[in-house]
C-alpha cells in the first residue's frame, strides 16, 4: 500500500480510524491491481486472436483457395458468416486489418503486448515499413497513448527526424527509434505547433503563441520529445541593473541540462541569436549546478535565413540553435519525396 493511495482513501472516507483506512486501502489496491492485470490479459488475447485470424486468412489464400468458390469475396463472406456465428466485431474492414496485421508482423514474437490493438490499427496506416517500424519502437519506448501516436504520425515526425540525418541514420532511426544523446538530437526543423490553434493567416503576438503553448503544454511536450520537464515561462534573468525574460525554460532529464526557448513571431534575426547567447552565459554561471551539463538555447521562429543564421552562429561556443516552427501539419507527401531522394542518393 502506497502513501499516495492511503492519502486518497483518507480524503474520501469520513473517518479518522487508521485501521479502517488501512483496510479500505488494502482492498482498494487489490482490486485496482486486478483490473490492471485483467485489462492487460484481455489486450494480449485480443492481439493474439487478431494475429491468428490474419494468419488463417493468408494461409488460406496461399494454398490456392483464393481462387475457390469465395474468390475475391473472401473477406466479405467471412464477415457475413463470422457475424452470424459470433456477433459483432467481424466487419470486412476489421478482417482486412487483421490480415494486414499478420502480413506486417509475420512473427508473433515481434508483436508487443505493451501496445493495444488500437495502436496497431494506427501503425497499419503507415505506407512505408521503415516508417511503421519507427513509430512502433517509439510508441513502446516513449509510452505513447493512441492519440499521441496518431498525432505523431499526422505530424510526419519520422520524415522530419529522418531528413536531419544521412542514409545510415535513417536506417538506425527506423530500427532503434529516436536516440537523444546530444543537443542536436532534440532539434526538429520545423517544430509543428498545430495544436496551438493560431491560424497561420491571422496576425498574432509572440505572447499569444507563448500563452497557447502554455495552455497546451502536454501537446507541446509531446512535440518537443522525450525527456523535457517544464520549469517556467517568462523566466527572469537579472544582469546588472537590467532584467531580461526567457520565454520558456525546461530541464532535459536525459541530457541533464536546462533548455531555454525564445519565441519569435516572424523571421529570426541575428540579434535574437546574440540575446539567447547572453541567456546561456547567465545560466551557465548563475543557475546551473556542478552536475548539470551546459544549457541549450533554441530560438524558435516562423522563418529563418539559413545563410544569416550560419554567420550569426559562427564562433559561438554555447549550444545554440535556430529552428523554425509552423502552425499547421506538414504535407507528408512533400517530406516523403525529399526523404526518397535522400535514401536514393
Amino acid at each position: 500500500m502506497t502513501k499516495d493511495s492511503t492519502t486518497e482513501v483518507t480524503n474520501v472516507l469520513q473517518t479518522d480510524n487508521p485501521e479502517y483506512i488501512r483496510l479500505v486501502s488494502h482492498i482498494s489496491n487489490v482490486w485496482e491491481g486486478a483490473k490492471g492485470k485483467a485489462a492487460l490479459a484481455v489486450n494480449t488475447e485480443l492481439i493474439d486472436a487478431s494475429w491468428q485470424t490474419g494468419r488463417y486468412i493468408v494461409e488460406y489464400e496461399q494454398h490456392g483457395n483464393i481462387k475457390a468458390e469465395y474468390g475475391k469475396q473472401l473477406l466479405t463472406n467471412l464477415s457475413r458468416d463470422l457475424t452470424r456465428l459470433r456477433g459483432k466485431g467481424y466487419s470486412r474492414s476489421n478482417l482486412f486489418n487483421m490480415r494486414l496485421f499478420y502480413v506486417q508482423f509475420p512473427k508473433i514474437q515481434t508483436v508487443s503486448g505493451q501496445l493495444t490493438w488500437s495502436h496497431y490499427l494506427e501503425l497499419l496506416k503507415c505506407d512505408d515499413t521503415m516508417e511503421m517500424q519507427f513509430y512502433y519502437n517509439a510508441a513502446i519506448k516513449d509510452g505513447w497513448k493512441v492519440r499521441e501516436l496518431r498525432r505523431q504520425i499526422k505530424s510526419s515526425l519520422f520524415q522530419r527526424l529522418a531528413l536531419s540525418t544521412d542514409k545510415e541514420g535513417v536506417m538506425a532511426l527506423a530500427c532503434e527509434g529516436h536516440q537523444v544523446q546530444t543537443a542536436a538530437d532534440i532539434i526538429r526543423d520545423p517544430f509543428v505547433l498545430e495544436f496551438a490553434g493560431l491560424p497561420k493567416q491571422k496576425r498574432y503576438k509572440e505572447k499569444d503563441l507563448e500563452d497557447a503553448l502554455k495552455s497546451h503544454m502536454e501537446q507541446f511536450l509531446l512535440e518537443l520529445g522525450r525527456g523535457f520537464a517544464f520549469i517556467g515561462r517568462q523566466y527572469t534573468v537579472p544582469i546588472g541593473s537590467r532584467r531580461f525574460k526567457v520565454d520558456l525554460v525546461f530541464y532535459h532529464c536525459i541530457l541533464k541540462c536546462y533548455v531555454l526557448i525564445d519565441l519569435k513571431r516572424a523571421e529570426i534575426k541575428h540579434s535574437d541569436i546574440g540575446q539567447m547567447n547572453l541567456y546561456l552565459n547567465y545560466f551557465k554561471t548563475e543557475i546551473c549546478q556542478p552536475d548539470d551539463n551546459p544549457p541549450i538555447g533554441i530560438v524558435l521562429g516562423a522563418k529563418k535565413d539559413e545563410l544569416l543564421m550560419e554567420y550569426a552562429l559562427q564562433g559561438i561556443t554555447n549550444q545554440l540553435f535556430a529552428a523554425r516552427y509552423q502552425l499547421y501539419l506538414p504535407k507528408r507527401e512533400e517530406l516523403q519525396a525529399q526523404l526518397d531522394i535522400l535514401l536514393g542518393a
